[in-house]
């Protein structure tokens, strides 16, 4: 298989994945604020024009389906790192590749609330987020000359990092909040810096 149809294949999983996560999602808000315990794969199946079995390939629970999103999102965290130029200072280049990253498109405010007023949601959002961390503590590791497995500036910039896109998520929710996403993931995100790399040698 060459290079152009194992890409197509993937952008098709990629949009068959999306597919599901949004009719779950979407099924869940319709049913209210206990909607999830409503929601049957098959619904979730037939809203996505795909077969219970092919669901059953991408998930294992309808938890997992809805918060799939955030999880795709958090696995490219390192990776939007990386693509920020070499030179520019760290914090700006964690902020802005956060904030590209989490803001575009910028969360739809109905769905993040059914996820995290939903406690089973919630745990699997927990998750998602979390999962940004690795990568994200090796890209900052690669930027700064740090090792990743035995200095804690990365993996405890990456925690810090993932943290504050939680409690922005949670803070943009509050009722009155008017203000984008992005600003308040960067008013959150800077209360994280100015934090900085260690200089030299560190105590193992």
């Amino acid at each position: 298989m060459n290079d152009d149809a194992m890409d197509l294949r993937s952008r098709n999983r990629q949009a068959t994945r999306e597919a599901i996560s949004h009719a779950a999602l979407s099924l869940a808000i319709e049913q209210g604020p206990n909607g999830l315990a409503l929601v049957r794969v098959h619904d979730i199946a037939t809203a996505a024009g795909v077969s219970p079995r092919t669901y059953n390939n991408y998930f294992s629970s309808r938890e997992e389906a809805i918060c799939s999103f955030q999880a795709d999102q958090s696995r490219r965290a390192g990776r939007a790192l990386r693509s920020r130029p070499a030179d520019e200072p760290l914090d700006q280049a964690i902020i802005t590749a956060v904030i590209e990253l989490y803001t575009n498109p910028e969360p739809d405010k109905a769905g993040l609330r059914m996820i995290m007023s939903t406690p089973a949601l919630e745990g699997e959002a927990l998750k998602a987020f979390t999962m940004a961390e690795g990568p994200l503590a090796e890209a900052i590791a690669a930027r700064t000359g740090t090792d990743p497995g035995r200095d804690l500036f990365p993996p405890v910039t990456a925690a810090a990092v993932a943290g504050a896109i939680r409690v922005a998520g949670r803070h943009w929710l509050e009722p009155g909040n008017t203000e984008s996403f992005a600003t308040t993931l960067r008013r959150a995100l800077s209360f994280v810096f100015p934090a900085a790399p260690p200089e030299g040698p560190q105590d193992r």
